[in-house]
């Protein structure tokens, strides 16, 4: 029998084999990246909560505590606890007397390269923004990633007008202009160089307080109402 036939007998059985252990390697793969992402889960998670606190205490300066919430489709907030899943996230944050600092708020929107996700802080009783950081970003290096660094970018939020009219809406949509060109105090003053990403910001932001931050403000008046009320109330028992 000659050489070429022997090469053609056997090769069958050898690309069983070759089949078979490449199987073998691709369910052994498929267990350790599992393995791996259920072991390394925790620590993600971990991370990103201790993340998002120190987040928290940078956009609302003085807070001790949080309270989670998320906001229930007739308009209401509802108190939240970990793991729960809701379209808008945000946490009150109080002071050591138990007072109410503002609230941080979760929003997120498309930016240069990917979805970023932002925390801003927002005080119902100056009814302002006070304070800004960016969560995710896949912004490009030394450009877009100006939006995280850019000190005269970051000051835009810490007395952003995003007060309430008479009627329950936002007086004025918070948006972006150019570098320069900021008039008002619901306007982001943008980045040169950075163009894109600094106005997605702006649509993040001025979407999220015409939705948000009239629920919150309403909110907020009725609980000094009612503290009010129950103040007065006091005052005649004595």
């Amino acid at each position: 029998m000659s050489q070429t036939s022997n090469i053609e007998m056997h090769n069958p059985a050898s690309s069983k084999k070759m089949l078979m252990a490449m199987v073998g390697i691709g369910i052994i793969s498929a267990f350790l990246i599992v393995m791996t992402f259920e072991l390394t889960l925790p620590r993600v998670q971990r991370l990103k909560a201790e993340a998002l606190e120190k987040a928290i205490l940078e956009v609302l300066p003085g807070t001790v505590r949080t309270q989670a919430f998320g906001v229930s489709t007739n308009g209401e907030l509802v108190k939240i606890e970990e793991g729960d899943k809701t379209e808008t996230t945000l946490y009150a944050g109080y002071d050591k007397d138990e007072m109410l600092v503002g609230y941080a708020i979760e929003a997120a929107g498309q930016g240069y390269a990917d979805i970023i996700r932002i925390l801003y802080g927002y005080d119902p009783d100056e009814q302002k923004l006070i304070g800004f950081q960016v969560l995710e970003s896949k912004e490009t290096p030394g450009l877009g990633d100006k939006i995280e660094k850019d000190e005269g970018f970051l000051n835009n939020f810490k007395a952003l007008d995003v007060s309430v009219s008479e009627d329950g809406k936002l007086r004025n949509k918070v948006i972006t202009v150019k570098q320069g060109e900021k008039q008002n105090p619901w306007e982001i003053d943008g980045i040169t160089g950075a163009t894109i990403s600094s106005r997605a910001i702006g649509n993040i932001v001025g979407t999220s307080t015409t939705e948000v931050v009239p629920i919150l403000y309403q909110e907020h008046k009725k609980d000094k109402t009612s503290q009010g009320q129950k103040q007065m109330e006091s005052d005649e028992q004595r």
